[in-house]
């Protein structure tokens, strides 16, 4: 008998451990499929954190307390003749207007003073005031006629050319005025500058980039070649028959004839005159971009800028840096020419800049004029 109850006892503790283990079992595999389901769930709801916090970001950087961002968004696209479409795509005309109003530079009014420029080929020195004056004068051949100095800054990149002797300046044209212009490349090597940059701002109709027609007062080696109502910032960017850079927001063809221009484009705005900058308020209302500007030193020496951008590390230079760069090498006189896809620098007839046009190419486009070192 004791050993038919110790019999059942057993059964009884089998069946027992059987049963465990197979609810063991079945807890396990209802747990190899719960944690897939959880990081499933955390995913999507990790994402839809992400969308949110997105959304209100964005929604705090175009709206927000802080106008930083949208003054730069704003400034920036309405600058530009293609992407203008963007500012009016977050905001009403009015915010555009008011912001572009309180963003801006107000140029110095002087009339040039070109008394103050004495021309002479600069003639390196046993000592040199700073390091920027000792790139600008130190030679590394004694008939060197220009160098070229890359320039580097926080959001920017690009490449000064010194040019020795301002008499060689000249006033670059497309070949094929009121038709199309040209690519900077065509027009250096038309007209044999082996260092150019490009020019003056343009006519562009529809956004076609045809640059068929320079804007305001062109002269080329002493001969109009147009003259068109001009409205814009700064004026008249160009050289005289004594070789020093006039710049004039009196842009007609009579006020460049008694300013006895030779060779100028029109464009702006200007960045400094007889020494003095202009200030910038806000952030100078032309946003981050590709820039071009022309300078010139007290001694003669010319400076043609080219400033790349339009990249997520290199978006680019504003005025304010444009100044800060003209300054630092020495400029008495200086302006912005036309900047954006049409910024570029060449030497000996190639580009050595990086343009990148309005969908991410890398490439330049037509401009109409430009400035070129003729030997």
């Amino acid at each position: 008998m004791n050993q038919i109850m110790g019999q059942i006892e057993e059964d009884e503790i089998d069946e027992e451990i059987i049963r465990r283990k197979e609810q063991k079992r079945k807890t396990n595999n209802k747990n190899k499929h719960k944690p897939k389901k959880n990081i499933f769930k955390i995913i999507l709801i990790t994402l839809a954190i992400l969308i949110i916090i997105g959304m209100s970001s964005l929604g705090i950087l175009l709206y927000g307390p802080y106008s930083g961002f949208r003054d730069w968004l704003i400034t920036t696209a309405m600058t530009t003749m293609t992407h203008q479409w963007i500012a009016y795509l977050f905001y009403d005309e009015d915010t555009i207007n008011n912001v572009m109003a309180n963003n801006k530079v107000e140029e110095i009014t002087e009339d040039t003073d070109t008394d103050a420029i004495v021309v002479g080929v600069g003639a390196p020195a046993d000592t040199y005031e700073n390091e920027y004056e000792r790139a600008v004068l130190e030679k590394k051949n004694k008939n060197d006629t220009y160098k070229i100095i890359e320039i580097k800054g926080r959001g920017y990149s690009g490449y000064l050319a010194v040019i020795y002797n301002p008499s060689k300046v000249r006033t670059l044209v497309t070949a094929k005025i009121g038709q199309s212009g040209q690519y900077l490349t065509t027009m250096a090597k038309n007209n044999k500058a082996v260092v150019a940059i490009n020019g003056g701002g343009f006519d562009d109709p529809n956004y076609s980039s045809n640059a068929a027609n320079p804007l305001g007062v062109t002269y080329s080696n002493g001969k109009l070649v147009t003259s068109y109502y001009y409205a814009g910032a700064g004026g008249i960017i160009g050289f005289d028959n004594n070789d020093k850079l006039v710049l004039s927001s009196k842009c007609t063809e009579s006020s460049a004839k008694s300013l006895g221009i030779r060779d100028c484009v029109t464009c702006g705005p200007f960045l400094i005159v007889n020494g003095k900058k202009s200030s910038v308020v806000g952030n100078g209302g032309w946003g981050t971009a590709p820039r071009t500007a022309i300078g010139q030193r007290k001694d003669g020496i010319v400076l043609f800028l080219a400033i790349d951008g339009r990249t997520v590390t290199r978006p680019g230079a504003d005025m304010d840096d444009l100044i800060e760069i003209m300054e630092r090498y020495g400029a008495y006189n200086a302006a912005n020419l036309d900047g954006g896809t049409s910024t570029g620098m060449t030497v000996n007839y190639e580009l050595i800049n990086d343009p990148i046009d309005s969908t991410g190419a890398h490439r330049t486009r037509f401009v109409s004029t430009g400035f070129g070192l003729i030997e």
